[in-house]
């Protein structure tokens, strides 16, 4: 008989960030048991503790790795013989260096099925003042962060924002004592949406495009006007894909933040070069983004003076 793989779930945070409640939860929910042993592997203990008696009546069991040195190939294999696990969870200390989780050889057929990262909101903005690489290596990779403890004070546009512009792809999901939060989202953009043209001021440059490619729809048939450097795709062909560099975390981590563009005359233009488009947005599939997003129709394009500011900010 083949062996099935096994779904390892990855959840990191930092200290006291909500990992082992939101763990605790999910392995007591109905939808969440499955008939083989769950494996839980903690490599930090917070404030808040497991019941041991408890997971035991969900078929898991708790192996607590406390030396970074120790998180290696050799002792997963030792665990992985020991419980035959159908199911593993690991609580990961972030400070440990998320990249070094992703560099380890699991044993076979271990799969990572999910990456989760958790955030207090309350404690957010602290740890970006001072901790903001480790976060970034957290979220770069994750399918789903959550923020949780979160107040009608926090800026939780702006948060989801540092999350989007690292890893477009994650889920951003904000929690508050009555659960989740709707709808938080409208109405914020620093620009007039029902312009004849949209005039994106150098500024925003970085608020648009990521609400732009979260909502493409949102944007479907608007017509924009912005300043870009011109850059023409190496890995598709044809492909002309001008926008801006924002700093992510210091001045080696930048992220170029590129839009497709289509139009005539625009493979005139060279790399690096500052251009002015106006544009019409159509949502549509495309390689470059590996499914649908937004694509702009150039209707007029010419060479422009570089803003004051040519890195963007949030």
């Amino acid at each position: 008989m083949m062996k099935r793989d096994v779904p390892v779930y990855l959840i990191t945070g930092f200290l006291e960030s909500g990992k082992t409640q939101f763990l605790d939860f999910t392995i007591h929910q109905s939808y969440f048991q499955i008939p083989d042993k769950t494996l839980l592997i903690l490599c930090e203990e917070g404030e808040e503790e497991y019941d041991e008696e408890s997971l035991k009546k969900m078929n898991t069991v708790i192996e607590i790795i406390e030396d970074p040195e120790d998180f290696n190939a050799d002792t997963l294999q030792m665990l992985n013989k020991k419980h035959h696990p159908g199911r593993v969870l690991v609580e990961y200390n972030p400070l440990w260096s998320v990249d070094k989780f992703y560099q380890t050889d699991m044993p076979r057929y271990w799969d990572l099925a999910q990456h989760i990262v958790t955030v207090d909101a309350s404690t957010f903005q602290i740890y970006m003042n001072n901790m903001k690489s480790l976060f970034m290596e957290m979220i770069r990779n994750s399918d789903l962060v959550i923020f949780n403890c979160c107040q009608d004070e926090h800026p939780l546009a702006n948060f989801r924002r540092s999350v989007k512009v690292v890893n477009s792809r994650a889920e951003v999901v904000f929690e508050n004592e009555e659960g989740e939060i709707d709808d938080i989202f409208q109405d914020e953009m620093p620009y007039d949406m029902n312009a004849d043209i949209i005039d994106i001021e150098d500024i925003d440059y970085g608020i648009w495009y990521v609400d732009m490619m979260d909502n493409p729809d949102r944007y479907d048939g608007v017509t924009v006007r912005y300043k870009a450097v011109m850059c023409h795709s190496k890995k598709f062909k044809g492909v002309h894909c001008p926008g801006r560099f924002a700093m992510v975390c210091c001045d080696k981590d930048m992220q170029f933040l590129a839009l497709v563009c289509r139009g005539e005359g625009l493979e005139r233009f060279k790399d690096k070069e500052w251009v002015e488009i106006h544009a019409t947005v159509k949502k549509e599939s495309c390689d470059a983004y590996q499914g649908e997003g937004p694509v702009l129709y150039v209707e007029h394009i010419t060479t422009t003076s570089k803003p004051a500011q040519e890195v963007v900010s949030f």
